[in-house]
């Protein structure tokens, strides 16, 4: 075989995986959006053949003895087919090691569990889930040992999501997250609390819908090729960079929880929307890692979008949009009210500040199920048991307990650390940003424009071309948590007069 027909065939392999990809994402999309609720059933049955023919496909003879003979020719690929190789041989490698039939059975479960889920978080009941979760933790800690066998199963799981991250380094990590993050908390605790009453008056969803439309042309989302659609969990779904969906959920009577999720998830949008067309239908499409994802999504509603700035820039218009509910506030009173620090049960209704802390929880759980020592029964005693000692709240029920995020019914056990990563990894692109833009000039008056171009510059572009590790210097340099713990402490100490 020559070089040049191997990578007619790597192109040709490349386009198929789209394709299967393209068509389980675009059924998830219709299930969690406009599906009727009693829908699951067929999907499960759709997406379990679909996760079967990739499997085929990924695992096939062919398929390895092409990515044999190209990596055994990499002297003569250029750097981004080197890259493409390396990332589908991983796959291959990853995906070969699991058992056909149980890689099939896990697409079906996680679709049912995703239904299971949403229904056991209306009804505020655990036991309803409790089957679904005891086999996600039953093929994760199996699937963790065929393809990594030399790793602790929660480390295999992690590096998953966050390539070289693993538990040592999460331990010392979060260790110093909570010795400053905690303190800094009690003492707020001590002051007079601000008053963000205001955010919970009446605010009808149409008002709302405009102003997400407001707030991703702020973002620089173009509608033409970023869509905005409604779940009861905000995600991000990416076809390509030039079709990416966001979801949000409108509430009437909170403001700032549609407000953020469409930040946050055109953060998210940002990312994917800005990676280079020549990587497009490939593996290198698609972020870097789950750390990097969150690192955009976190820097644009927490570092720009609860910055006093940004609110500054964008208030008049959200007086336009609730002439009402905004007429006796202010730009500083919104943004004291939007950076109010009070420890509470829901981790994507969490201030910027005790954010870490709801990680920290699932990271303990998480660690303990795969590895043995937590039985799937035992979660929501040791949930709430955590919560009390972490964040001094007490949980009334699983609903705004252990059941609120959908994670672990889509079987991402090893996800939740990369938010708390993500954001330590923003606060350091904003320190090297700041010495070459002039960040809060623009973003007073409304301009994104030069942010956006520094971390398309620095991160998006790359898509997966990079290790997670390069992207991550690129931008940041060696990762340091008191970086980020340094950014809160000046933050909060300014805005609770702390000193």
């Amino acid at each position: 075989m020559e070089v040049k027909e191997a990578l007619q065939q790597l192109d040709l392999l490349e386009k198929k995986l789209y394709a299967l990809k393209t068509a389980d994402s675009a059924l998830y999309l219709d299930g969690t959006t406009v599906a009727p609720r009693g829908t699951a059933e067929g999907r499960g049955i759709a997406l379990a053949i679909l996760a079967g023919e990739r499997q085929k496909l990924m695992t096939g003879e062919e398929t390895g003895k092409l990515l044999e003979f190209l990596s055994a020719q990499k002297e003569e690929l250029s750097f981004e087919q080197r890259r493409q190789v390396e990332e589908l041989y991983r796959a291959y490698h990853q995906i070969k090691s699991i058992p056909a039939d149980e890689y099939m059975e896990y697409a079906r479960l996680t679709n049912e569990a995703g239904d299971v889920w949403q229904k056991a978080k209306e009804a505020d009941d655990f036991e309803m889930f409790r089957p679904s979760l005891e086999q996600m933790v039953v093929f994760n800690r199996k699937f963790a040992g065929y393809y990594d066998p030399g790793k602790k199963p929660y480390d295999a799981l992690l590096d998953d999501y966050e390539r070289g991250v693993d538990m040592e380094f999460l331990d010392r990590f979060f260790a110093v997250l909570r010795e400053k993050i905690v303190p800094l908390v009690h003492a707020i605790g001590q002051k007079p609390q601000i008053d963000d009453s205001f955010l919970y008056r009446h605010y009808p969803v149409e008002a709302q819908k405009k102003f997400a439309d407001y707030l991703m042309e702020v973002l620089g989302l173009d509608r033409d090729h970023c869509g905005i659609g409604e779940t009861e969990h905000p995600y991000t779904l990416e076809f390509n960079n030039k079709d990416v969906r966001i979801t949000t959920n409108y509430k009437e009577d909170n403001l700032t929880f549609a407000m953020y999720s469409v930040i946050h998830e055109g953060g998210h949008a940002k990312y994917e929307l800005g990676i280079r067309d020549d990587l497009q239908y490939t593996c290198l499409a698609g972020g870097v890692s789950m750390g990097v994802h969150e690192s955009q999504s976190r820097f644009y509603e927490n570092i720009i979008g609860r910055s006093r700035p940004f609110i500054e820039a964008i208030f008049p218009k959200m007086q336009e949009f609730f002439p009402e509910q905004l007429a006796d506030v202010t730009a500083e009173q919104m943004y004291r009210a939007v950076n109010r620090v009070e420890p509470s049960l829901v981790r994507i209704e969490a201030d910027e500040l005790t954010y870490c802390l709801h990680i920290m929880v699932r990271y303990e759980i998480e660690k303990q199920l795969i590895g043995g020592t937590l039985a799937v029964k035992d979660v929501p005693r040791v949930w709430n048991e955590l919560y009390k000692e972490y964040l001094g709240v007490d949980v009334p029920d699983d609903a705004r307990g252990c059941l609120q995020d959908s994670h672990w019914s889509g079987g991402a056990i090893g996800y939740f650390p990369s938010y708390a990563l993500g954001s330590a990894y923003g606060a350091q692109m904003l320190r090297n940003m700041e010495k070459e833009i002039d960040v809060w000039g623009q973003v007073t008056k409304g301009d994104l424009s030069g942010v956006s171009a520094w971390l398309r510059e620095k991160v998006h572009q790359y898509g997966g071309l990079l290790e997670p590790a390069d992207v991550v210097k690129n931008a940041c340099g060696e990762l340091d948590p008191t970086v980020y713990t340094d950014y809160l402490t000046e933050k909060y100490t300014e805005l609770y007069e702390l000193n």
